[in-house]
């Protein structure tokens, strides 16, 4: 009896060590598949845009962020667009101001210029202006390299503006360019802009692309539970897609980000989704949502790079304490001409 207990317990105790370290084993491939999750860009950014000059690809996000990359996998920082606030933005337009960088910028190249639209607000406030600046090329070394800030383009003010001058977007229609923008309160809105694109055109018409289910009853001053925002106007063959970034940025691990998409034969609208439902009443196909890695992804830029459509985004990485990081994608269409997204 004392030989088999002693055995009987040299066995056991082998069999938990066994099973301990198989367990640690198994945590530690669980460990490593998730910290190098094949899904996750390790560059940091917040509302990305991007552009192609040359062989280089340029990425412009909040703060004032530039980075340069010739694969789109590897980035390098640059010097930002702005060392400080532009000198009109005065506390009359933002009276909250700390200064900081610009939110949520746009990039554009038309005629030989490189157009940057970007916004400054105070935060969940309808306080916020919309400016422009020009630049002859983006390569940093090069003598030509200088951005000239051209000011204001639109400002909104609370209880005077239902609608947030925020997240400007460039689109062209022919030689007409528009300037899509806007968030919460009344949605997506648009307008006409003069032909050197630097201000509204006269008279002022302007358009509702797109709205979210709001509670009427608040302040005008409240942004309100109709979250929506980041509308970006990507021309297709036949159509304008409007992607919109719907529910909640900003919130790390609880953040519950998504995209929304619908298009139309017009530049102005309306904009339907696949159910024939149209964005300015609520609609939208859904494009981009979390998963197991993402608690929330937004907040796109597309574009045509070498013969393949990208989508670019932001997203809130599970795995790092629901830090936000750069997305892109390659966007695939179907039969139907409706985009998707492998995320």
């Amino acid at each position: 009896m004392k030989y088999t207990f002693t055995f009987l317990t040299i066995f056991l105790l082998a069999y938990s060590q066994a099973v301990a370290q198989n367990q640690q084993g198994q945590k530690k491939v669980v460990e490593q598949t998730a910290v190098v999750n094949p899904n996750a860009n390790l560059y940091p950014a917040h509302d990305p845009v991007m552009i192609k000059q040359d062989s280089v690809y340029y990425l412009f996000t909040t703060g004032c962020g530039v980075a340069s990359s010739i694969d789109m996998k590897t980035w390098k920082r640059e010097k930002p667009v702005f060392d400080k606030p532009p000198e009109w933005i005065t506390k009359d337009m933002i009276p909250d101001f700390r200064g900081g960088g610009y939110w949520a910028p746009d990039i554009q190249f038309l005629n030989g210029v490189y157009y940057l639209y970007y916004s400054y607000s105070a935060f969940a406030k309808n306080t916020s202006v919309i400016g422009v600046a020009t630049n002859k090329t983006l390569h940093q070394n090069d003598p030509d390299f200088k951005w000239i800030d051209h000011g204001l383009v639109i400002q909104s003010v609370p209880n005077r503006d239902f609608w947030n001058a925020i997240d400007p977007n460039l689109i062209m229609d022919g030689t007409q360019g528009w300037l899509a923008f806007g968030s919460f309160w009344g949605g997506i809105k648009m307008v006409k802009l003069e032909p050197d694109l630097l201000s509204i055109a006269k008279p002022e018409v302007w358009y509702t692309l797109a709205r979210r289910p709001r509670t009427f009853s608040l302040a005008d001053s409240n942004p309100g539970d109709g979250a929506i925002e980041a509308a970006f106007i990507y021309k297709r063959s036949s159509y304008f897609y409007l992607f919109i970034s719907v529910d909640y940025c900003c919130r790390g691990v609880n953040s519950n980000y998504k995209v929304l998409v619908g298009r139309s034969a017009k530049v102005e609208g309306p904009y339907i989704d696949k159910e024939g439902k149209s964005l300015d009443n609520g609609g939208g196909t859904l494009v981009a949502r979390g998963n197991e890695f993402w608690a929330g992804v937004g907040h796109t830029g597309h574009y045509d790079f070498d013969g393949l459509s990208y989508m670019v985004m932001h997203g809130y990485d599970k795995l790092d304490k629901g830090r936000s990081k750069l997305i892109i994608r390659e966007m695939k269409w179907d039969s139907d001409g409706w985009p998707s997204i492998d995320l």
